[in-house]
């Protein structure tokens, strides 16, 4: 845990990926690991809905309440009703998650979600109880023309502004770079730790105590070779992990760098 009282949050996100034995002997991996040395860093895994009862069965047949079962998105619509296809806040929680991941580049960029629809989902999980974790990040054309701040702040502050710090509560803000995800190289240190700064600054802007319930996760080719020095900054709270949480024991690494 840090001056500030924020342990680190590792989450991962599988992404499409996965299978329903991957989700059961992902836990026993997982949990024979942490058994041998629980790291100080919060975990959370996201995964298809698919795949989410068994993942919340597979890691209470483990033991392991530690991880924290959560899903890749949600639907904009609350309660039930005529949708075909949407998935709910509401069925998220009956199916056991406690995380969810809204707003990540790919659902911005592949199937135009955009700042209004992320601070509809936000309020749909806050009214479940379910944590958010909202994704937020630049292009590689952003950055170049030096709009990094202001693209990120904008995303950032439209959550705020539409939801109430209150209703990230426990959950977190994940800066990713765009031009860095899947590519297999992370943002530098020197590029992560300002735009984590900002965050954090916007956070206070809006309730200073509040505040301190937000973590700001990175995430963009984060794996156990990188994650120690990304976590050793002072804004970075933990991580938000893609291809190397579909390992256990990458993803366990990533975990045991944290604080």
């Amino acid at each position: 845990m840090d001056m500030k009282g924020r342990s680190s949050l590792v989450v991962g996100n599988w992404k499409m990926n996965g299978s329903l034995a991957l989700a059961e002997n992902w836990a026993k991996e997982f949990a024979a690991l942490w058994r041998q040395a629980a790291p100080a860093a919060e975990a959370g895994l996201c995964v298809p809905s698919v795949f989410l009862d068994r993942l919340v069965r597979s890691l209470r047949a483990e033991g392991l309440e530690a991880v924290e079962p959560g899903a890749e998105d949600v639907s904009v619509r609350e309660g039930s009703g005529a949708f075909t296809g949407e998935v709910s806040a509401s069925m998220l929680r009956d199916a056991g998650a406690r995380l969810c991941i809204v707003g990540h580049s790919e659902r911005r960029t592949l199937f135009g979600e955009s700042n209004a629809s992320v601070v509809l989902k936000v309020k749909a999980l806050a009214a479940q109880g379910i944590r958010p974790i909202v994704c937020v990040g630049e292009t590689r054309e952003e950055r170049e023309a030096g709009r990094t701040s202001e693209v990120i702040l904008a995303q950032v502050r439209a959550v705020l502004g539409g939801c109430g710090i209150e209703s990230l509560a426990g959950g977190a803000f994940a800066y990713e770079p765009l031009w860095a995800i899947g590519s297999g190289a992370a943002a530098s240190l020197e590029q992560i730790e300002p735009v984590h700064a900002a965050i954090r600054a916007a956070l206070c802007e809006a309730d200073a105590g509040a505040s301190e319930k937000v973590r700001v996760l990175y995430g963009g080719s984060v794996k156990p070779a990188n994650a120690a020095a990304i976590l050793a900054l002072p804004h970075v709270d933990g991580a938000l992990v893609g291809g190397a949480s579909l390992k256990a024991e990458s993803f366990y690494g990533i975990c045991a760098c944290g604080r």
